[in-house]
């Protein structure tokens, strides 16, 4: 009697999933936001070939002097009332609020509205975004670190921020952000504002970025917000961002 032949089945490991590839330059498709339940996405702008406005036209905001709509963050009396002080400045016709005027970085979450065009640096370790807008940038850190308590005693106009993936979903956590900046607009905040956020690709060239803005001393309730990006090409001749020289412009306004 022959012996019965045993089949091994060699299953080989699955694979690990690769993380999307975020890298190239973008451009915003609704610069100054999609608000959840507000207006739709506009048009993406033209990509700007010439040098940038001087600071003082950089980023044209509202003076706040039309009121607050209901999208936009629910402040605290505390955080309404520094709004309102920043408000009559600015319809006054005055810069000492305006980040830009002064060629300081936009801070987080403003950042992401990248008024002119961003690049993305991709690594397995860290993804960096590079704002044109006064050469801006932060780093989403890959490699499990976590911020130490000397990062969390120094904010920055970034801050700290540290990612995982999700699937094809980059999700990511951002801590130790100075309270000097603004959520959007000039909408002010405390030093205990973080920001989370979901990154995807919702098509080749089209990066996404959901925020969630929590800040339990300026805010009444979290705030969020959609961002979209159109993938610059090449082919287009749109894919190199420009100098800002910031500081440049800003002595030449004087």
């Amino acid at each position: 009697m022959k012996p019965l032949s045993i089949a091994i089945l060699l299953v080989a490991p699955l694979a690990a999933q690769t993380a999307p590839d975020f890298s190239g330059v973008y451009y915003p498709i609704n610069p100054f936001g999609n608000f959840r339940g507000g207006p739709a996405a506009g048009a993406p702008p033209a990509a700007r070939t010439g040098p940038p406005p001087k600071p003082t036209a950089s980023a044209p905001l509202s003076d706040g002097s039309r009121g607050r709509t209901p999208n936009e963050p629910s402040l605290t009396p505390e955080y309404m009332a520094k709004w309102e002080m920043i408000s009559k400045t600015r319809i006054a016709g005055s810069s000492e609020y305006d980040l830009t005027a002064k060629c300081l970085p936009p801070g987080m979450p403003a950042m992401m509205s990248m008024a002119y065009g961003m690049e993305v640096m991709q690594n397995k370790d860290k993804i960096t975004f590079f704002s044109e807008l006064n050469d801006a940038l932060r780093r989403v850190y890959l490699d499990g670190r976590k911020p130490t308590q000397k990062v969390l005693d120094d904010p920055t106009y970034a801050g700290y921020s540290t990612g995982h993936w999700e699937g094809d979903t980059l999700v990511v956590d951002t801590v130790a952000l100075r309270d000097n900046t603004f959520i959007e607009g000039f909408t002010p905040h405390s030093d205990q504002m973080t920001v989370h956020e979901r990154i995807r690709l919702l098509e080749p060239t089209l990066l996404q970025d959901e925020i969630t803005v929590t800040d339990p001393k300026a805010l009444t309730k979290p705030w969020s917000t959609v961002k979209k990006y159109r993938k610059a090409s090449r082919e287009k001749g749109n894919d190199e961002l420009r100098e800002f020289a910031c500081p440049e412009g800003l002595e030449e306004a004087k």
